[in-house]
């Protein structure tokens, strides 16, 4: 599956909009019967432009009030102490999302945490032990504008052909 078609990006943005949306649904809303909806959605399955389905949950609703932005350097940016952060950064449930990023620092960190003081104790008995973590700086939320937002389709389209 090499390129994609406009069946193909209607499915992926009626999936991004609502994953719970049935073969039936899906295949309405697309304008396909739904044996070759259904044929799509495996295909751009097993491509792995579909990773997966899950819910979307409030933070707040689960008592998660505080977000954080933490950048970590790295004391060393050796393939083997590298690994063992990358590793021990992944084990951590209260890190929700860590990026490699350009300019000052190694890691950008979210992380939830559900209060000031639960998020200072996590910092200073977690986050500062990491294997090969040198420094650490940290922001936080002051509100989201904008969460969890559907990924920009337009660039899969073909561009049309001058007549």
């Amino acid at each position: 599956m090499e390129t994609l078609d406009a069946y193909d990006l209607a499915i992926l943005q009626h999936l991004q909009e609502d994953g719970r949306l049935t073969n039936t649904e899906l295949a309405q809303r697309v304008g396909l019967s739904a044996a070759p909806c259904w044929r799509r959605v495996r295909a751009l399955e097993q491509a792995g432009f579909i990773r997966g389905y899950r819910a979307e949950i409030d933070r707040h609703k689960i008592g998660l009030g505080v977000l954080a932005f933490v950048r970590l350097d790295a004391a060393q940016i050796g393939a083997a102490s590298m690994r063992g952060l990358e590793q021990a950064i992944r084990e951590r449930p209260e890190i929700i999302s860590c990026h490699y990023i350009s300019g000052t620092g190694t890691f950008e960190l979210q992380v939830v945490a559900a209060d000031l003081e639960q998020f200072s104790r996590f910092a200073r008995e977690v986050l500062l032990h990491l294997p090969n973590v040198k420094d650490m700086h940290t922001s936080f939320s002051l509100g989201e504008v904008k969460a969890g937002g559907a990924l920009p389709l337009a660039q899969l389209k073909p561009p049309r052909r001058a007549c």
